[in-house]
């Protein structure tokens, strides 16, 4: 990328200031799969827009706030499916899944300079012009037809009975899309190496990883802890924060704090135990002084990165986590770095929780809280602002070094055609 970086440079001299990503006068579509509310991908995609001002955002779906809207949308126009008008499509959206490669092909932005699509499942298949340059940044494939199909299936109990099959064979042809359409963008980035692994395996193709943008800043400081504990996300069955209650219901001696709310929300409260509190949804300024506050954080599920995480660090909240997924590029493992920021445990179990907590019992005043908040500084929004204007002045490259040859072409011809 940094040779592409350089070429971009000697092809355009008089690029827009460095804090510019594109020609101010060049029109950009950002694609995003929906948005039901505003969580991490939300995240990234309130930082795009940021970066290229009076981009216009595509998107399935549009449940968010006013107030949302207002502080983090400031004048940023969406356009939405025709799906999102149906009635109470709020509750079942998510059922529509067999739906939406058909209602991300229907949104036009042929009329656009640049395309960035914001996608863990459907918004890399906009269909663009050969001759536009359409940027994926890839939150993940999409999950529940890959690899973690058999989870989903089972966290739903969909074994093989009809319907069963009949979802089986709706993400069968969702693969058959999904593959399809996988080398339509020019460039891929991951949020992180994990993505680009599942990127290579499942489509073949590399990925360069962009961390997504960390509020680092908004995070506060806490050296000094308060005696307790916390899981804290979107209460989603893949989330596995149902591990993480039982596991502290075998510790009554140690507190949890379990934030979030989300479908599972009433089926974990069935497992409530007195050393367990739930908060439900946080207010921004109440969610990040919890975590400011915790011993540690404790996660059990497998994240494609896992934002919320790296809010943890730049707290200096130590990591309990799985050792899968994003957390592996988080978390600077106890044992075995100079400067440890948390605990990975290797297992998807009540046991192997209580382990890793338990060795961060005995071993956790090795892990300093500045040390925490200095890995944090890895995955700033301003980490992230330089990763896509690099990708930016990529495609620059590549698609002027495309033009330049078209022009040779064509003046070769015009060269035979005069003889």
């Amino acid at each position: 990328m940094q040779q592409a970086v350089r070429v971009a440079a000697e092809i355009h001299p008089h690029e827009p200031a460095a804090g510019c990503v594109i020609d101010p006068n060049k029109r950009v579509a950002i694609v995003h799969d929906w948005c039901p509310d505003f969580r991490g991908g939300e995240r990234v995609l309130a930082r795009l827009c940021k970066l290229f001002p009076g981009a216009d955002v595509f998107t399935l779906f549009d449940f968010l706030k006013p107030e949302i809207k207002a502080e983090h949308f400031p004048g940023v126009r969406f356009e939405t499916s025709v799906a999102n008008r149906l009635p109470g499509v709020r509750r079942y959206y998510r059922h529509l899944f067999h739906f939406c490669p058909f209602l991300i092909e229907q949104f036009d932005v042929t009329r656009y300079d640049l395309v960035i699509s914001s996608s863990a499942a459907f918004s890399r298949g906009v269909l663009t012009r050969p001759d536009q340059p359409h940027i994926s940044y890839v939150h993940s494939p999409v999950r529940y037809a890959w690899d973690e199909q058999f989870s989903y299936l089972d966290q739903a109990k969909l074994g093989l009975g009809p319907k069963g099959l009949l979802v089986r064979w709706m993400l069968h042809r969702l693969r058959m899309w999904d593959a399809r359409t996988a080398h339509g963008p020019d460039l891929m980035l991951a949020n992180s190496n994990y993505v680009r692994r599942r990127i290579g395996r499942i489509y073949g193709r590399d990925a360069d990883v962009v961390f997504p943008p960390v509020a680092v800043d908004e995070m506060p400081f806490r050296p000094v802890k308060d005696d307790y504990y916390v899981t804290a996300s979107f209460l989603a069955p893949y989330k596995r924060t149902d591990l993480v209650i039982k596991a502290f219901r075998a510790m009554p001696h140690l507190k949890l704090v379990v934030v979030g709310e989300g479908q599972q929300l009433a089926q974990l409260k069935e497992l409530q135990a007195p050393n367990i509190q739930f908060t439900g949804y946080l207010a921004r300024d109440e969610y990040v002084n919890t975590i400011a506050g915790a011993k540690a954080m404790v996660f059990a599920g497998c994240e494609d990165f896992g934002i919320a995480l790296a809010e943890a660090q730049a707290s200096g909240t130590p990591l309990i986590a799985f050792g899968r997924g994003g957390a592996v590029d988080i978390v600077r493992p106890l044992g075995s770095e100079p400067n440890p920021t948390g605990v990975l445990f290797a297992h998807q179990t009540e046991e192997a929780i209580i382990r890793a907590v338990g060795d961060f019992e005995r071993s956790g005043h090795a892990i300093r809280p500045e040390a925490c908040r200095m890995n944090a500084e890895r995955f700033s929004e301003e980490a992230f602002d330089e990763g896509i204007r690099a990708a930016v002045r990529t495609v620059q490259a590549t698609f002027a070094g495309t033009a330049g040859r078209a022009m040779t072409e064509a003046e070769s011809i015009a060269a035979i055609s005069s003889r």
